[in-house]
């Protein structure tokens, strides 16, 4: 008979795992922090100072922890948003445009509905958020399926259509006409916004994601949906041959998914903007692609990526106040960070062929 671990041995193990994990961490993304910080250093900067900056006014006080939360919450839908389509083969670019389709949605809620009480119309709030954004990733999943056009090509694409769209609404049906020629919707009411916790940002959505990263993961491991997408995306042909849906799959996990990315754009009009206007994200489906590529689709990389974007988000603020530099330059550090995975995966891709 085996014989039961320790507890000694048991937390040794876990202290030598989490050793392992932030020296894969270090290998990994070190280099893109040590280019950035030549970038740093040419621009006239002190990149320790930069980075003493960004951490200590993120992870070092309760404020900064807390934003970073709040940023975590449309990057892990929108990542989910990409992870979900991917485990059959699909490659979802779209997760901007599906976000700003949900905040669409959501807000003629917000605007129409408002006479309902909290509990009846937030929920409301979500289900329209998940819908638009779902709706409108399932034209590029139905697109794909009928072998029409590449959901790669569609849902980059239709990102500037949705945009467009929102622009369209909020200067012309759904502008406020008390904003001048300020082009946004009107105020939400309090019932249409969610709650927040402990006197910060911090608010229902973030449960929301957790809840969503949780039923992912049991559902891709535990269900024979799980079984049945794994198969798809490790051959589609023979899946097609064992009697598999393919286009079905198809269209339900890119309408899935872009209901995860709508509903981040639920969140953000209720919670933070409070209203629909044209900047409603930095870019959140975009990083949301990068947080999935960086996981491997895995949940809790996810969370882990989400939390180093955000924090990497956060200090564009940051650096801008202390350092005196565009909020744009941590998109250099991001595109790093994304050649980091890129070169990882191609080197991990050459070592299976070879």
């Amino acid at each position: 008979m085996q014989r039961a671990a320790s507890p000694g041995a048991v937390i040794l193990r876990a202290g030598q795992g989490t050793v392992a994990g932030l020296l894969r961490f270090v290998v990994l993304f070190g280099p893109a922090f040590i280019v950035f910080a030549v970038v740093l250093l040419v621009a006239g900067k002190n990149p320790l100072k930069a980075y003493a900056d960004i951490f200590s006014a993120t992870l070092a006080s309760g404020y900064g922890f807390s934003e970073v939360l709040v940023k975590m919450i449309p990057l892990l839908l929108t990542a989910l948003a990409v992870a979900i389509p991917s485990r059959i083969g699909l490659i979802n670019v779209g997760g901007e445009g599906q976000l700003y389709v949900g905040a669409l949605f959501a807000t003629w809620g917000a605007v129409t509905l408002a006479d309902l009480p909290r509990w009846a119309l937030l929920p409301i709030l979500g289900a329209l958020g998940f819908v638009g954004g779902g709706l409108w990733a399932a034209l590029s999943g139905v697109l794909r399926a009928k072998g029409w056009v590449s959901e790669t090509i569609s849902t980059l694409l239709f990102n500037y259509v949705a945009i467009l769209l929102v622009n369209f609404f909020v200067f012309g049906p759904l502008k406020d006409p008390e904003s001048a020629n300020y082009p946004q919707s009107a105020q939400f009411v309090p019932a249409a916004t969610l709650p927040t916790f402990f006197g910060t940002r911090v608010h229902l959505g973030l449960v929301l994601a957790v809840v969503a990263l949780v039923v992912y993961a049991l559902v891709l491991s535990r269900t024979r949906w799980g079984l049945e997408m794994r198969a798809i995306g490790g051959n589609a042909d023979a899946a097609r041959r064992s009697g598999i849906p393919l286009g079905w799959y198809i269209v339900v996990v890119m309408l899935v998914g872009g209901g995860m990315a709508g509903l981040a754009g639920m969140t953000e009009v209720s919670a933070i903007q409070g209203r629909l206007r044209p900047s409603l994200s930095p870019g959140y489906g975009f990083t949301g692609f990068l947080i999935s590529w960086m996981a491997g689709g895995r949940p809790l990389g996810m969370v882990a990526a989400a939390v180093l974007l955000a924090i990497i988000t956060a200090g564009g603020d940051i650096l801008q106040m202390t350092q005196r530099l565009p909020g744009s330059v941590v998109n250099i550090l991001m595109a790093l960070v994304l050649f980091a995975v890129l070169a990882r995966r191609d080197r991990a891709r050459a070592g299976r062929a070879g």
